[in-house]
């Protein structure tokens, strides 16, 4: 055997070893696949990838060939993550409203293989995940500028689900009527609290009346049935295209950085391998002098940067609050089991609702 064939023979018997072992790497690419389509979690995590090139990069002892390897092995996620892909294509998601609200636009954005099952408002859609008709919600939480959504932080609070990661997604409302209307025509605008909210100074401006409505992309709908130049509705570009309206002003929010964040929640929650740097907890304290005091300092004496601190009021419990906050550090680290310990004893009801990276904006 000459020295070609040898060499040929030594590659013929690494790529045989080299297909057991990528058959053991895609078996656990699948099982991956599943903890991520039960929570919600996208498939692409830059970070993870980085610090595998990084790490493995590192198993290479000949200089000269990292380069080759930290291709080969970047070029083996690509793979594996096409192969989660088609696994998890189909997740369920639910979402509030119609097609082409922000919560739609939303959803398409983090699961754009996913089925969409639009439901009357916050808590049909909560509760579709609950009840399993949906793997995953995607509901807003709060605005830059009108502030919290209190339904779903309510929800949040006294239902089961587990928020795995948060999107934000910047909002462009705009004035859409039917054909031919202009803003001279239009004497009432129709749309959801929040975006009247967010709108409130153009529509000041113009001496408009309101109507609220559940949902904003439902609003347009109300808009086209109508077809009354004089009623327009607040809403998305997409929804003047699916109901057939014209948009009559664009970005009319006060606000050009108008943005609003997006919770995943779903049955399962994060385990500690694959949290991320920030937490969600909502808690209430006991009827007692100093226990809100108490609890507070009890997250900052363990190193934990509140965010945000809200309250909120009770609904079973008249004059009662709850509280939630978000978090910044790793709460399912040794400090941060201690901090939930000591929490405990303070609170009369606590629960961790999810763990963590907190998303990007999508649009």
């Amino acid at each position: 055997m000459n020295e070609l064939d040898r060499q040929r023979a030594v590659i013929n018997e690494t790529d045989k070893e080299m297909a057991r072992l990528f058959e053991i790497r895609m078996n656990a690419a699948a099982k991956i696949a599943g903890y991520k389509k039960e929570r919600g979690l996208p498939v692409y995590d830059a970070e993870r990838e980085a610090a595998v090139v990084a790490k493995n990069t590192e198993n290479v002892s000949d200089p000269a060939l990292r380069g080759y390897y930290a291709d080969f092995i970047t070029h083996t996620m690509k793979v594996s993550r096409d192969y989660q892909t088609a696994l998890i294509s189909g997740v369920s998601v639910a979402y509030s409203g119609v097609e082409g609200a922000f919560a739609s636009i939303a959803a398409k954005a983090l699961f754009p293989q996913g089925r969409f099952f639009p439901q009357r408002d916050f808590e049909a859609a909560y509760k579709a995940v609950v009840d399993g008709d949906c793997e995953i919600a995607v509901l807003p939480v709060e605005n830059s500028f009108a502030g919290e959504v209190g339904t779903v932080i309510d929800l949040i609070f006294s239902g089961p689900l587990y928020m795995n990661d948060t999107y934000e997604l910047t909002v462009r409302q705009n004035l859409i009527g039917v054909p031919g209307a202009t803003e001279a025509t239009v004497r009432k605008v129709i749309s959801h609290p929040q975006a009247l909210s967010q709108c409130a100074e153009y529509i000041r401006s113009r001496g408009y009346e309101t109507e609220e409505f559940s949902n904003t992309a439902l609003a347009a709908k109300h808009v086209a049935a109508l077809a009354d130049p004089a009623v327009a509705a607040i809403g998305t570009v997409e929804a003047a295209g699916i109901y057939g309206l014209s948009v009559i002003s664009r970005s009319i929010n006060t606000g050009r950085d108008n943005t609003t964040r997006f919770a995943v929640l779903s049955r399962r929650e994060n385990d500690g391998e694959h949290t991320g740097n920030k937490f969600f907890l909502v808690f209430s304290v006991k009827n007692q002098a100093g226990a809100l005091a108490e609890a507070i300092n009890i997250i900052g004496k363990h190193g934990y940067n509140m965010s945000a601190l809200h309250s909120r009021p009770r609904k079973d419990l008249p004059w009662k609050y709850y509280f939630y906050i978000e978090g910044e550090g790793d709460v399912n680290s040794d400090e941060g089991r201690a901090m939930m310990d000591e929490l405990s004893a303070v609170c009369s009801r606590l629960r961790l609702v999810g763990s963590y990276r907190g998303g990007a904006d999508l649009v």
